[in-house]
């Protein structure tokens, strides 16, 4: 029998040629749409596509596609689905918890990983991915509710709710105030998966008597129907999700909030206070407490994570599934290509640090355009996020193998007294005031949890302008500006932006400006990682203030909006910066600033009207010359946007202020993944004997193991770090006492310093009354092919004939694809 374990291998390639003044091997990237995957297969082989950023079926690549393809393996992509659970005068049966609950036993997530992902992933029950850093502390949780598929159980869940609600079942249709229970199903059917897991759900939904409409749409429509809409208007009752990660985080202190609380604008109702909202106040209290550092050490934030989780998955709002184990592609002729843990290539230092020997890079993207391009509620699609990181410098990003925080634009020094103790704040650090529109001085007496010291390193804006710190102090005004609470419907307020910046605004005690090029932040957060202190307080801007001051005006003024919410709400556009309409009205602002020499409230004590005009004068230009609004200050800056060619073309930002070669990211092309080598688990186990597991895994490796009932439950875990990688997992006496006189469960976790993405492995083994006889399995490495990342590990049978049928039923082996 054969285990594929997921290994991700990359190689050192030797630099071909660089164009530009030095800061890129392209003079030009251009992004084009292939919604065909056999189409974007044909032309990545033939060389016309570079590279393909959508994941390719598995079924698609034949042996013959090596001799023209590298082939890169990820596991980026999840799959849940989002119920709606408004209450309206349209009685809806997801607005019952027991309901929503219900359907973690409807739907079947072994078969979504077998069939419909061909085996290519592993089932989920929260949003946390197995190959997450975070999963292994909330294992226990997630395996605590033992979701396996049982539409019997199902089916008396949701007989048993309804009926207390007053509804009947009527033959086979459930039937409330004498109309048949209706659900409307939204499913992307621009994604094969993702129409898969409608289909089956919507027949499952039938089979329970509920009577199903199906709404087909792709993610356009989805913004409009299911993002935008009033849930109490039960437009939709259930939708088939999506998720790709941006980048391999190590701690995520972001994605509680994101799936399962509403403050984060991103649950059913989205925050807008014209629409019903889904409510959970403790789930709220927990995400808040995780996003804002509000733990004193790495067990009461993994205990808090545990109990988010537990919360998330018990309000069932949002259900995970599956995630998926992709394969991308591209040309043998492209080097450099960085493969993230979390974004695999289509991670932004891919095109910034590819190369090959001919002076343009095309990259095939499945969606050229779909919903807004605008750094406070847009960016919300993944083509327009990959193309965004490729223009816009981050002040600081993730590791792509260890997701810790990595300095990009902004270097930094950290000083706290720990969680529990303050620093104090210099008197004459700044805020903004909103009530008198001013900066005002923090005052004596005042202290925080963290100070960072920034030191940013500037040059100039696509535009040739350059960034100065007047940039950061309106990022900072605008946060402050736009987190206020939406009292007496001020103008400067977003329904999806305005919550999220107004807990952030809380966390910030105040700034002090030391000179042109460094800036000191004091806050109220804290974390046991420096570099997540860092990054929580990071100020670095992404665009010209001057854009930013024209965006507020545009939308103060009625015509354009942040968010997708506010835009339905206000029937208004969703502001979108590459869209020509939407350019001409920041276009005009700009100018009329300049003929009045407007100066915002923000930088009021700039006394320098040639330095306005010159700003005003030159993003308006800009614009009249691009077409589109879209300025930051990467390593390639958007030139073009052709929206009936579907393409979007980039060219290299050749200037001298630019602090980055080409080469400067060329340290992530190697990376070294712990494997597991070998292991011998015995097949059969005597309850209340000693259990020695011998194993060998890549040297100075971290080993994280499980020993699971037959009910999911943990028994015993721990971890070990051998510099040989050899060691041995003993499950003393006393715990083997609490197995299950069934089949219990093994889980392995591999993982390093260097690379934490873990190697997994599962398997399960007989526990029995009486003397166990020496059934062991062995697992030893074979060779990797190192086109595909992909490693066999071959299992070996010791087969003992009296105990085969024992062995056949007890055990199940998993592996980490």
């Amino acid at each position: 029998m054969k285990l594929l374990f997921l290994v991700v291998v990359l190689f050192a390639v030797p630099f071909v040629i660089v164009f530009g003044e030095k800061n890129t091997s392209f003079n030009k990237i251009e992004f084009v749409q292939y919604s065909d995957d056999n189409t974007a297969i044909d032309e990545v082989k033939n060389g016309h596509l570079d590279i393909y950023y959508s994941p390719v079926p598995v079924d698609r690549l034949d042996d013959s596609s090596k001799n023209y393809l590298k082939i890169y393996p990820s596991t980026g992509t999840s799959y849940s689905i989002l119920l709606n659970p408004a209450t309206s005068e349209q009685f809806n049966p997801f607005s019952i918890q027991q309901v929503r609950f219900a359907l973690n036993y409807l739907v079947d997530r072994d078969l979504i990983v077998d069939e419909i992902l061909s085996g290519y992933g592993t089932s989920m029950v929260s949003a946390y991915k197995p190959y997450d850093p975070d999963y292994l502390s909330v294992l226990g949780t997630v395996q605590s509710f033992d979701f396996k598929y049982n539409p019997a159980l199902a089916n008396q869940m949701i007989s048993s709710a309804l009926e207390q609600e007053g509804a009947q079942k009527v033959g086979t249709t459930w039937y409330y105030k004498s109309k048949p229970i209706q659900i409307t199903i939204f499913i992307r059917n621009d994604d094969p998966v993702r129409k898969s897991i409608g289909e089956i759900l919507a027949t499952q939904l039938q089979n329970v008597g509920f009577t199903v409409v199906k709404d087909y749409g792709d993610l356009t429509k989805a913004f409009s129907v299911v993002y935008g809409s009033n849930p109490s208007d039960l437009k939709w009752n259930v939708y088939t999700e999506g998720w790709v990660t941006g980048g391999f985080v190590r701690y995520d202190s972001v994605i509680t909030a994101q799936m399962y609380s509403s403050w984060y604008s991103n649950m059913p109702g989205f925050n807008n206070p014209s629409y019903w909202n889904f409510q959970d106040p403790e789930m709220d209290d927990l995400s808040k407490k995780i996003f804002f550092g509000n733990f004193t050490s790495p067990e009461q934030r993994s205990n808090l994570i545990n109990q988010a989780v537990d919360r998330g998955i018990t309000d069932s709002v949002r259900i995970f599934l599956a995630c998926k184990t992709d394969e991308f592609i591209t040309n043998k002729k492209i080097n450099g290509t960085i493969n993230d843990f979390g974004a695999g290539i289509t991670t932004r230092f891919t095109p910034i640090n590819a190369r090959s020997d001919s002076d343009t890079l095309t990259i095939g993207v499945k969606k050229i355009y779909q919903g807004a391009w605008n750094p406070i509620a847009g960016f919300v699609d993944s083509s327009s996020q990959q193309i965004w990181g490729v223009i816009s410098d981050p002040g600081s990003f993730k590791d792509p193998y260890t997701g810790y925080t990595i300095p990009v634009r902004s270097d930094w020094k950290v000083h706290t007294m720990g969680p529990l103790d303050k620093v104090g704040v210099p008197s004459d650090a700044i805020r903004w005031d909103v009530a008198t529109q001013k900066w005002v001085h923090v005052g004596s007496g005042i202290k925080a949890t963290s100070e960072v010291t920034f030191h940013l390193k500037f040059g100039n804006w696509h535009n040739k302008m350059p960034m100065d710190m007047n940039d950061v102090l309106y990022g900072i005004y605008f946060m402050y500006q736009w987190g206020t609470d939406d009292v007496n419907g001020t103008k400067t307020f977003d329904s999806e932006y305005s919550p999220k910046a107004n807990q952030a605004a809380k966390t910030l005690v105040g700034i002090r400006i030391l000179d042109n090029e460094t800036i000191e932040v004091y806050q109220n957060y804290w974390h046991f990682d420096s570099g997540e202190i860092a990054d929580s307080a990071q100020v670095w801007p992404a665009m010209p203030w001057e854009m930013l001051y024209s965006m507020e005006k545009a939308v103060t003024d009625g015509k354009l909006a942040f968010s997708r919410s506010d835009s339905v709400s206000k029937n208004v556009d969703w502001m979108s910066l590459v869209v020509p309409d939407d350019a001409h009205i920041l276009m005009a602002n700009l100018q009329d600033f300049e003929t009045e020499k407007a100066v915002p409230p923000a930088l009021a004590f700039v006394n320098d009207s040639n330095y306005f005009a010159e700003r005003y004068n030159s993003s308006a230009s800009w614009i009249s010359k691009h077409g589109h609004a879209v300025i930051s200050n990467g390593p390639y800056y958007l030139d073009a946007y052709y929206p009936d060619a579907r393409k979007m073309v980039l060219k290299s930002f050749a200037d001298s202020t630019y602090p980055f070669s080409a080469d400067h990211w060329r340290k992530f092309e190697n990376v070294s993944v712990p494997k597991i080598e070998s292991i011998e688990v015995p097949s059969i186990v005597s309850l209340g004997s000693k259990l020695a597991i011998p194993i060998s895994v890549t040297p100075n490796s971290t080993v994280y193991y499980y020993f699971t009932n037959s009910q999911g439950k943990i028994i015993s875990h721990g971890n070990q770090t051998s510099e040989t990688g050899s060691m041995e997992i003993v499950l003393p006496p006393k715990d083997s006492l609490h197995l299950d006189p069934n089949a219990n469960g093994f889980q392995l976790f591999v993982v390093s310093d260097k690379a934490y993405k873990p190697d997994m492995y599962h398997t399960s083994f007989l526990a029995i009354n009486g003397t166990a006889p020496p059934l062991n399995e062995t697992i030893v490495q074979s060779t990797v092919n190192v086109e595909t990342g992909l490693s066999s590990l071959y299992v070996i049978f010791i087969v003992v004939i009296t105990a085969i049928l024992a062995i056949y039923l007890a055990r199940r082996l998993k592996n980490g694809v």
